[in-house]
């Protein structure tokens, strides 16, 4: 029998939260958290219920504001924007310094924080905020020479991001705008991660960096974050729907943008012989249960080898670690050591269980599945949100989750008999983040990798968004404005010379760094 389960002791919802409000009193109210504008907290938006997906347990819900007070929002932070853009380089430098300490100091509750409202692994949490902060550093250390010649927009940066990585994407932007010379903006995901941002902006607030947070739906909002006049650039993250309604207004206004949007990156598989080295990487691609723009969800195998590849996945997926992020066996015990935990919530795992239900009715076949008795839980817990791994052969056109990103625990395998079949299902979402081809032949990888249509491609190795100076963008329908990372990303918040076609991918061109 398995032994019984506990919660690690000082990791409980109530314990993080009692903490919230001790360290920012000012943005945490007894059962709630407020909005950040006109560089005050405000208690207003109508706090909507919400649970936590690792058990069902009830957690601080977003403050949604309505139109009205979001342009009041966003025009109080052009003001800001305004005297923030004359603050001397040196001073900027030192207050988002000054942030990173105490994004520093307060770490680990940043982090429990991430466990309980998005479902992260504690190695996952901490890793987003740890990447966040050394992310920023890196900034800090070389903005002197990314500004030469450059001046901040004429209005502050709007931000929109998904709920999946709200430390090392959306605050390492923030932070990186600030410092280039820009008033921010962030909306807070509706999934998830509230507390976690509210937490991180008031430790900026604090340090005089002018960061407004505001809560709503994105069509409540999208006329004030998006289209207002005041706003000097839109950055988003999140999935094609959403983007392409984003788009659309930002090429209608000719405002500056960078919009990340999902893909179907795939990892191909031809004329390939090396099995131990793919056997060790296949746990990994499943963490965070494959809740990130970055995931693999799709292998396209070349049908000869498809008996070696089968002989090495299915015994590398079935050591993946599953359950309650913070459950052990005695209190004082380490954090447990899970590849992921649940999806974002309890209607994503329907929708991701009834995907795959939906896809093997019409022919595909399912090659393996994860059961509850093979995770860790608490007695008794509620996980409607857990999705255990799921690994499909040819899942049929008619099913999403044969064109588009499942964001979740879901593998499908194609397979192919020619080099031309291969490039068409590598390509299958007209555009991706990332690739990876695995191929004895390196030759045969410099001639096909030119032909699949991601920003990064791999030699029999994943990529990643990447830190630092490494750059990232999209193709197709997966990006669309400025592409980031390095310099770029200050680049895509700043003003340079007259005329300056910044590397992206805009409707009218498509500049490579």
């Amino acid at each position: 029998m398995p032994p019984t389960l506990t919660l690690k002791s000082g990791t409980s919802w109530t314990d993080a939260w009692q903490r919230c409000l001790t360290v920012a009193p000012e943005a945490f109210r007894d059962d709630r958290v407020l909005n950040l504008w006109n560089a005050s907290w405000q208690a207003d938006g109508r706090a909507l219920p919400a649970v936590s997906p690792v058990d069902g347990r009830p957690v601080a819900g977003t403050p949604r504001l309505d139109r009205v007070t979001a342009r009041q929002a966003v025009r109080a932070a052009l003001d800001r924007h305004r005297a923030w853009r004359h603050v001397p380089l040196p001073e900027r430098r030192a207050r988002v310094a000054a942030t990173l300490d105490a994004l520093t100091q307060h770490r680990e509750l940043l982090a429990l924080l991430l466990v309980w409202e998005i479902g992260k692994p504690w190695r996952l949490a901490r890793a987003d905020v740890d990447r966040a902060i050394d992310g920023v550093r890196w900034y800090v250390d070389g903005i002197d020479g990314m500004l030469a010649g450059r001046t901040p927009l004429d209005g502050p940066v709007s931000n929109i991001a998904s709920w999946n990585y709200p430390m090392s994407v959306l605050v390492h932007a923030l932070l990186v705008q600030a410092l280039a010379g820009n008033a921010v903006i962030a909306k807070t995901p509706t999934d998830g991660g509230v507390a976690c941002l509210t937490l991180a902006s008031a430790l900026a607030a604090r340090e005089g960096i002018p960061v407004t947070l505001v809560s709503g739906s994105g069509g409540e909002l999208s006329e004030a974050l998006v289209r207002a006049p005041e706003v000097g650039c839109v950055s988003f993250v999140g999935g094609r729907d959403t983007g392409a309604a984003v788009a659309t207004a930002v090429a209608d206004l000719g405002k500056r943008h960078i919009l990340e949007q999902e893909g179907l990156n795939t990892w191909g598989i031809w004329n390939h012989s090396d099995w131990d080295t793919l056997s060790a990487v296949i746990p990994g691609l499943f963490d965070y249960g494959k809740q990130r723009c970055t995931a693999y969800p799709r292998f396209v195998v070349q049908r000869r080898l498809f008996d070696d590849f089968l002989a090495v996945y299915l015994p590398a997926v079935r050591t993946l670690r599953v359950g309650h992020p913070l459950a052990v066996e005695h209190p004082t015990d380490p954090h447990p050591r899970l590849d992921f935990g649940p999806v974002i919530n309890a209607a994503k795992a329907k929708e991701l269980h009834d995907q795959v239900a939906e896809a093997v009715d019409r022919g595909a076949v399912p090659l393996y599945r994860g059961t509850p008795s093979d995770a860790r839980f608490l007695p008794g817990q509620d996980t409607s949100a857990y999705v255990h791994p799921v690994t499909l052969l040819n899942p049929p056109r008619s099913s999403p989750l044969h064109h588009a990103e499942p964001f979740g625990p879901v593998d499908t395998i194609v397979l192919v008999d020619t080099e031309a079949e291969l490039l068409a299902a590598m390509n299958a979402s007209n555009g991706a983040l990332v690739a990876t081809l695995s191929t004895d032949d390196r030759s045969t990888y410099d001639r096909l990798a030119p032909h699949i249509r991601a920003f990064k491609v791999g030699h029999g190795v994943p990529r990643s968004r990447g830190d630092r100076d490494e750059l990232f963008g999209g193709f197709g329908a997966s990006w669309r404005g400025a592409f980031v990372g390095g310099d770029l990303l200050v680049r895509a918040v700043t003003r340079g010379p007259t005329g300056e076609r910044l590397p992206g991918n805009f409707p009218e061109y498509q500049l490579m760094p």
